[in-house]
């Protein structure tokens, strides 16, 4: 037996419950070429359960090589190729694999087998093809660059090496194949720029324009061209030729360039892009063995590291968890939607008007206080729609209807008598708020959903004073509503399970990331942001110079700074949330004196922008009042991190959410905070903070971590 078969054999042991992905061979005659091996991967199941590399899975594709390789050895064939099954060539490793992995030995086992059983291909008597056929991530990639020639289809919907983003490395071939073959920098590019920017996906034709593939075929006969452009390469009447690969100067460009691209995004807080990295940059001599065996190295230590398994808890709440929400209603109770009012007509209510128009395509109508307004809300709309046209997003049939479906009125009874949800996106005042429900109520069927965007109010005293408060829900957005995905759904004291399940509904149409949260105030991620952020302010007033403050937090690779967020909310948000929290829980949460004064002098933030970094504002350093108390950089992060956890705690305590996932969820899909945190929970019991401030970690061993 082959050490090859003995450590997948060993593998599959620890993995039971893999889904196992066949290696089918069938032969072909090509037209003047002769004898073709063609390796089919599939996974018996549809295009919605794509096809993965389990120990199993490798093993399989293994026997289907040593099929291969006897044919091609004995010239039974001319050449070997592989594809996958309708929609799925293959989407890398088994990620719930990984998982259950306890040992550096059998992680370093996975990264081992993958390649021995990769790099056959190359290896063969004949030239090996790779058919993109379909969506090809992480090792499916990879085990299409093992072979001599690549094609891809047109229709190919997503292409890339993830691996980054999750807290790995493309430890089966990419990082050195992928440079020798279209050289450093765009390999820099889908490697760790690519991941690093949300997991951002090549789709067929970039897959060609970058090199990787060398021919490029239509969706609906892919295959079949393909075979035939096989049978050219074989027989002579094609060559392939590929650029050269600068291995000077550009290719150590390229390596700072990716430096520098994981230094804005992680700040050195994750090893994946830096690991990755130092591959390319020792791949530059073409010794593709010694960069397999650093790829193994690399790929055993993440495995092992509690920022992948960070980064999976994450992957897995956004899969998964997101698309069942603990604590939503049974979806029958749900009532129809047919029509949407919003009210007001200012820009979050015209981006809410234009997000359910899109997604719901039923009629929408803006009301506010005078016809100005309104025009202007509604023209805000049909420009956008207008945008997306121009962009070729949507065909003119489509936008002739969106622009008719948006409509603007300034009485609420005319605009709302038919309306089955109505949203109010007015100014953040309990009396504001109070006043227009008790006029939507009066117009509105019974039967309409009144839903409040507030981002801090409460929403039972908001709806108190209706004689129907049950159907007042929550439905709390984030800036900018098109791009982050979460929607916080407050259930009232006296909200109904109709109301709320129809209020999940809604927001499963919107393709919204829902999380069910008390009525708390600020809820989850303005509470947790306004605590984080309130420390910062706390010790900058105290005496900590601006800077300090916010150097001591790059560590954990946020996506932005604590000031450049505040600039983004705006400071009188950002004063009015920790207002309202003072009032709830004035021995945590301060209201700063130096931003009050930075909002009553009406700076729009502390910094100016003048040479392209951000510096801080001359005129908002002369505002600024401080103690004498100066702390270091580590005694800031302290600070804030202990604030934070304590602040979890006592939300998870009063039921906030359900459970400390729903935290790290909502951090992740609206605040933006990184996989490689896991949202935040599983950094606080990383470091030991959960343990310092509440006495005991948020998660379960191996839940974010490596199993005990």
């Amino acid at each position: 037996m082959s050490t090859t078969a003995e450590l997948l054999k060993g593998a599959a042991e620890l993995f039971p419950d893999e889904v196992v992905t066949t290696a089918h061979v069938r032969h072909l005659e090509l037209p003047g070429a002769g004898r073709f091996a063609l390796i089919t991967l599939d996974n018996g199941l549809d295009h919605t359960k794509p096809t993965t590399f389990g120990p199993q899975s490798l093993a399989n594709l293994d026997a289907a090589i040593d099929q291969v390789e006897r044919e091609a050895a004995d010239g039974e064939i001319v050449g070997a190729g592989l594809t996958g099954k309708p929609f799925i060539f293959a989407v890398g490793a088994d990620l719930k694999g990984v998982e259950l992995l306890g040992r550096h030995e059998d992680a370093l086992a996975i990264g081992k087998g993958g390649h021995d059983v990769f790099k056959r291909l190359a290896g063969l008597a004949v030239p090996t093809f790779a058919y993109y056929n379909g969506a090809s991530m992480g090792g499916g990639v990879e085990v299409g660059l093992h072979c001599t020639y690549r094609t891809v289809s047109r229709a190919v919907p997503a292409f890339s090496l993830p691996e980054v983003f999750l807290g790995l490395v493309p430890g089966w071939g990419g990082c050195a194949l992928l440079p020798n073959l279209i050289g450093a920098d765009r390999a820099v590019t889908v490697i760790i720029e690519n991941s690093l920017n949300q997991n951002r996906q090549l789709k067929g034709g970039q897959v060609f324009e970058l090199g990787i593939a060398d021919a490029l075929f239509d969706g609906a006969d892919f295959l079949e061209q393909s075979l035939l452009w096989t049978a050219s390469v074989l027989s002579g009447r094609t060559v392939v030729e590929r650029a050269e690969v600068d291995r000077g100067e550009g290719w150590d460009a390229a390596v700072a360039r990716g430096r520098a691209i994981a230094d804005a995004k992680v700040h050195g807080a994750a090893p994946a892009a830096y690991r990755a990295l130092e591959i390319i940059a020792a791949a530059k001599d073409g010794d593709l063995q010694a960069g397999f065996d650093a790829e193994d190295r690399a790929l055993a230590d993440l495995i092992m590291g509690g920022e992948l398994r960070s980064g999976l808890y994450a992957f897995n709440l956004v899969q998964k968890r997101a698309k069942r929400p603990a604590g939503a209603p049974d979806r029958s109770l749900a009532r129809p939607v047919t029509k949407v009012g919003v009210v007001g007509a200012g820009l979050m209510a015209s981006q809410l008007a234009l997000l359910f128009l899109r997604r719901l395509e039923v009629p929408v109508v803006l009301t506010d206080i005078d016809q100005e307004r309104i025009d202007k809300g509604v023209g805000y709309v049909r420009a956008e729609i207008d945008k997306l046209l121009g962009k070729g997003r949507i065909n003119q049939d489509k936008a002739n209807r969106l622009k008719a479906l948006v409509t603007g009125v300034l009485d609420k009874a005319e605009g709302f008598a038919d309306a089955d949800f109505v949203i109010e996106a007015v100014f953040e005042e309990m009396g504001v708020k109070q006043q227009v429900f008790a006029e939507v109520e009066a117009v509105a069927p019974a039967h309409a959903i009144l839903a409040t965007n507030t981002s801090s109010l409460s929403v039972s005293e908001m709806a108190s004073k209706l004689k129907h408060p049950e159907r007042v829900v929550g439905f709390h957005f984030f800036n900018p509503v098109a791009i982050l995905p979460l929607l916080e759904i407050v259930r009232g004291e006296r909200t109904d399970e109709a109301s709320l399940a129809t209020a999940f509904a809604v927001a499963k149409q919107l393709k919204k990331t829902a999380v069910l949260v008390k009525d708390a105030p600020a809820f989850v991620v303005n509470r947790i942001l306004t605590r984080f952020m309130g420390e910062i302010q706390n010790v900058i007033d105290e005496g900590t110079p601006v800077a300090t403050a916010e150097r001591a937090v790059e560590p954990l690779g946020l996506p932005m700074s604590p000031l450049v967020l505040l600039e983004l909310v705006g400071p009188a948000i950002g004063l009015h949330v920790s207002e309202t929290l003072n009032r709830a829980f004035p021995d945590r949460f301060t209201v700063s004196p130096n931003l009050a004064a930075v909002v009553k002098a009406g700076k729009r933030g502390f910094y100016v922008y003048d040479s392209g970094r951000p510096e801080l504002d001359p005129e908002v350093a002369a505002l600024l009042v401080q103690g004498d108390a100066v702390m270091t950089e580590e005694q800031v992060r302290a600070r804030v991190l202990e604030a934070v956890a304590q602040e979890i705690g006592l939300m998870l305590d009063e039921g906030v959410v359900a459970e400390a996932q729903d935290i790290d969820l909502c951090l992740i899909t609206g605040a933006g905070w990184p996989f490689h945190l896991g949202g935040i929970t599983p950094y606080l019991d990383r470091e030991g903070v959960s343990e310092r401030v509440n006495g005991k970690p948020f998660l379960a061993p191996g839940v974010a971590s490596v199993p005990a």
